[in-house]
């Protein structure tokens, strides 16, 4: 082993120091014109990137493993990385190998993981990036911070863990990091399939975290945002900062405030439920979503607050109106609504820009785009000032068109500048005297020298004379060997040649020491000049990023009028009353994906808590009564965030939670199943309800049998009607006893969907209507879904078996007392099927001739006999 380490090369070596202290991450590491990988690196980096695995033999006894790409791909190959779940540590030659004594001197200037990339290959236009941080408290409450490095956006929370798993949900952050030793703790309570990173202990001390964040925002107090009380909160807000500053993230100056999450400020949605209504994600990818629906936004900044916007709606009733009536005015207001969309489409997404500021990797071009956005920004201004609606004029105060910088890199920037600043040309003229005179130099080079060669051929008389250059000797005059004895004495000769001489002159030689080196000149100035506009940008930081807040209401509430118009949709009138009344309502989503010629059946809806507390939704398999479900939760929301709504007319009661219960899966990972999932999303329920509560069940207890299905429905919804709180809701079962519940329960309502039967064929018509529904067509859908003909004959040969066994007697106790008369009859085994009924005449018969025969005699022939009698017996 020491022969192996004696004989490692030192640049192997270096590898070898610099790996050591990034063990977890892939180190891309930079070799002339390329970065290689080595070892367990090379081997993760020929599978992910689907490069070449070679080995070398690095001096040591053993081959090492390598694979490389050249140095202009890193953007892709970083990508595919991180991508992939893997941190990256890229590490570059840190001086001139030309120059360079030995080793060239290396060093990790970036450290990428997916909750800390830059890179707009890694980014989502229209999604936020955030890394969160997670602090683990004894008292079971948790600290949380989300934060986006590439924007800026800077959030911190507090609660217990319900709160925390909705808003990891909420923010789906790309990055989780937290304690070390509660790995086991976050797995059980949040899931394994975020991405995850654990840090010490002492990272997460309250004293070491407000040192931090002082030192970070340069401020003496924590008061200015509002925070200073949600110290567990502010524990993982201080353990972000440490971690980018632990992943060569130093240049965080675009981080410039913290914004809390109040729990009270929201309508509450768990996790199930932005799950179930499928608001933001849908089930599997490529599903129809509300956010892919709603989002008609103009702007990279408007798509990502619109999100944030529907997993955290407003019940603030005056922030709610406020929203709804810059909506109804911008609908009114057309050519000013366009004018504003069109500005805010012509700034781009100025909020990444200018995080691009302190890692100084804003190009040229995206300086001169963050110019024109603040040019825009004056237009916005503008026009906001010149409305009469209060908030539009508040917001347009709000902004800062920073003219100063707007103008001075209109001036310093020309108007069509490189992609990147190494390749120069992107300074105007008359912004630097030298510059101008360098260009000069450079530009009219051959045309000096070609005027210089006249003057000097006509001086001497030398009428072949030419000027020429070389590396050796740089610019000089050549003259041939006949008029050799025309040259004047002031010229030196340099070179002699066959038949010619080559000469310099005190003249040439002073241009030569002017234009030499003047390309790398002009680029050294352009950057200095390029670096100097930069640091002026850092004191505009603040004013650019509220100035990116503020453009994405204004597209967000620009977009509501927009589909406000497209799609007909209302204004919905909310209240502090209990009713909740919808007109002619629809599914925002469905109706928008309805095959060519369709329309959406539209239904009217009211919940109320004196009469009509608890609908008991009944009707066929596939006639739509989850869609009314969400529907239903979707206006609501769809109100709570400032957006019209599908219906004519729309009186939507302040909600404080929504609450669903649709669709279910086996959690197999956990060991749950389908039936375990649902009583644990309803136990959920209802252990948070409030009198504000918008509860929607679909099918509740139909993960286990009947009887047991049917109790625990039934229970749940006597619970919900005599709670105190008194919960607005919609119940849809598969189960008709429910209906009984209209009769016992004063405040319960059946409707059901209707349906009409031509022959054997069923037409959903998808409408409400008051009354229970009996029949649940489920063998009409099976045909509809294409099971064989033989399958659905047998299946209603069994469907009317068991109905004539299970027809109710004329004779049963009062109508309040049926459904409790058939669960007690269900349960008792009163009936079977007829081929499985053991104790009829046929089957004695059938078991008596079984019984007699020695099955050790019987010969083929004879069995095939047996069979056949046995057969006719049947028949």
């Amino acid at each position: 082993m020491a022969k192996s380490k004696t004989e490692e090369t030192p640049m192997m070596q270096q590898h070898r120091a610099i790996k050591q202290k990034y063990p977890d991450a892939v180190l891309l590491f930079r070799v002339g014109d390329f970065y290689e990988t080595f070892g367990q690196d090379a081997v993760i980096a020929s599978q992910v990137l689907g490069i070449t695995l070679t080995k070398r033999n690095n001096g040591a006894a053993s081959s090492l493993e390598l694979a490389g790409f050249p140095h202009h791909s890193i953007d892709t190959y970083l990508h595919k990385l991180v991508k992939a779940g893997y941190r990256v540590a890229v590490c570059d030659q840190l001086e001139d190998p030309k120059t360079a004594k030995g080793v060239v001197k290396r060093g990790v200037t970036e450290m990428v993981t997916p909750g800390t990339a830059l890179n707009d290959k890694l980014l989502e236009h229209h999604s936020n990036n955030f890394l969160a941080g997670i602090h683990f408290s004894d008292d079971d409450q948790y600290g949380l911070a989300f934060l986006d490095i590439s924007t800026g956006e800077f959030f911190i929370a507090e609660g217990d863990r319900e709160y925390a798993d909705k808003l990891l949900q909420s923010f789906k952050p790309a990055e989780v990091v937290f304690q070390r030793q509660r790995q086991k703790t976050f797995k059980e309570y949040f899931g394994g399939r975020m991405y995850t990173y654990t840090l010490d202990e002492w990272i997460f001390d309250a004293v070491y975290a407000e040192d931090t964040l002082l030192k970070h925002f340069q401020t003496h107090s924590l008061k200015g945002f509002g925070v200073e009380e949600m110290k567990k909160g502010l524990i993982a807000a201080g353990s972000i900062i440490h971690y980018l500053k632990d992943t060569e993230h130093p240049n965080l100056q675009h981080i410039t405030s913290l914004q809390r999450i109040d729990r009270d400020d929201f309508l509450w949605m768990d996790r199930f439920t932005i799950r179930n209504l499928e608001l933001v994600y849908g089930s599997s990818e490529g599903d129809h979503t509300l956010l892919s629906v709603l989002d008609n936004t103009v702007s990279p900044m408007g798509a990502r607050l619109l999100k944030r916007w529907i997993v955290f709606p407003l019940k603030d009733m005056a922030k709610i109106n406020e929203r709804l009536d810059l909506v109804e005015w911008l609908i009114k207001e057309t050519d000013t609504r366009n004018k504003l969309s069109q500005a805010v489409k012509l700034c781009g997404d100025i909020e990444r820009l200018v995080a691009k500021i302190p890692t100084k990797r804003i190009n040229p071009r995206e300086v001169l785009q963050l110019a024109r956005g603040l040019k825009q920004v004056d237009i916005i201004k503008q026009l906001c000032s010149g409305t009469d609606n209060e908030y539009l004029k508040r917001l347009g105060d709000a902004l800062n068109p920073c003219p100063y910088i707007a103008e001075k890199i209109f001036k310093e920037i020309i108007d069509n500048p490189p992609a990147l600043a190494s390749k120069g040309g992107m300074i105007n003229s008359g912004v630097e005297a030298g510059l101008d005179e360098l260009r000069a130099i450079s530009h009219s080079g051959k045309e000096y020298l070609t005027k210089l060669q006249q003057k000097e051929a006509e001086i001497t008389g030398i009428s072949s004379l030419k000027i020429g250059f070389n590396n050796v000797f740089g610019y000089y005059l050549e003259v041939t060997n006949s008029h050799k004895n025309k040259v004047p004495e002031s010229w030196m000769r340099k070179q002699t040649l066959a038949n010619a001489e080559r000469y310099i002159t005190p003249e040439l030689k002073e241009y030569e020491e002017k234009i030499t080196g003047a390309e790398e000149k002009i680029l050294a100035t352009e950057l200095r000049i390029y670096d100097a506009l930069l640091n002026e940008l850092f004191d505009y930081l603040s004013p650019v990023q509220t100035n990116g807040n503020i453009l994405a209401v204004i597209d967000c509430l620009s977009c509501f009028a927009q589909n406000a118009l497209y799609f007909q949709y209302k204004k919905p009138q909310l209240h502090d009353g209990m009713e909740w009344i919808v007109k002619e309502g629809r599914h925002p989503v469905i109706e928008r994906h309805l095959p060519v010629g369709e329309t959406y059946i539209h239904n009217d809806l009211e919940l109320n808590k004196s009469e009509q507390q608890i609908i008991i939704l009944t009707g066929p398999n596939m006639s739509g009564k989850s869609a009314l479900l969400r529907q239903t939760a979707l206006i609501t929301l769809m109100a709570h965030i400032g957006s019209f709504v599908p219906a004519t007319e729309a009186r939507i009661s302040l909600t404080d939670k929504i609450f669903t219960r649709v669709g279910a899966s086996d959690n197999l990972s956990g060991g749950e199943s389908t039936f375990m999932v649902e009583m644990n999303e309803t136990a959920s329920i209802i252990n948070n309800i409030t009198p504000r509560s918008l509860i929607l069940l679909d099918e509740i207890g139909r993960g286990t049998s009947t009887y047991d299905g049917i109790s625990i429905a039934w229970s749940i919804a006597e619970h919900l009607h005599n709670t105190p709180h008194q919960p607005k809701t919609l119940f849809a079962t598969h189960y008709h006893e429910l209906n009984e519940l209209e009769i016992k329960l004063e405040r319960v309502r059946n409707y059901h969907i209707t349906n009409k039967e031509i022959g054997n064929k069923i037409i959903f018509l998808r409408k409400l209507a008051p009354g229970g529904s009996t029949h649940s067509f489920g063998i009409h859908v099976a045909r509809m879904a294409g099971m064989p003909p033989s399958l659905i004959d047998r299946a209603n040969e069994i469907l009317k078996h068991l109905e004539s066994k299970h027809v109710d007697d004329d004779d049963q106790p009062a109508a309040q007392d049926q459904t409790k008369e058939k669960v007690k009859s269900l349960s008792a085994p009163k009936f079977q099927l007829s081929i499985f009924d053991a104790h009829s005449q046929t089957f004695g018969d059938i078991r008596s001739l079984l019984g007699a025969i020695d099955i050790n005699r019987l010969t083929p022939v004879e069995a095939l006999l047996k069979l056949q009698e046995i057969k006719d017996m049947l028949k």
